[in-house]
């Protein structure tokens, strides 16, 4: 298959599958705005943990701070944040019930 075949084949499909967008709340875009910001800063923190593992290439690795990797955490954490208070999640429930459901399989499998 050429590329040219393949983009024909996508257009076809897209064109089957294609979703009936509507315009979104104020609500909806910031929580669209938020996951796609905690994507961004999670392909940072990637980033970061490739050049503490030296598996970044050269340029990168020189131009790594590791103070930086510390920001990126954090960064990941209140984005996160963010994004459960616009989506009106309790987070403090939500990792209660979490750290639960983990510590029953654990224990299951113990």
């Amino acid at each position: 298959m050429d590329i040219k075949s393949l983009q024909l084949r996508i257009n076809e499909l897209n064109a089957k599958a294609k979703p009936h967008y509507k315009l979104y709340s104020q609500e909806e875009k910031e929580i669209l705005t938020k996951t796609i910001k905690l994507n961004e800063e999670v392909g940072e923190l990637c980033n970061d943990i490739l050049s503490v593992l030296k598996l970044q290439r050269k340029s990168k690795l020189d131009k790594f701070d590791k103070r930086n990797f510390y920001e990126e955490f954090a960064d990941v954490i209140i984005t996160t944040m963010q994004l459960a208070a616009v989506a009106r999640v309790d987070i403090e429930r939500a990792l209660n019930d979490k750290l639960l459901k983990i510590e029953h399989r654990y224990n299951k499998d113990h």
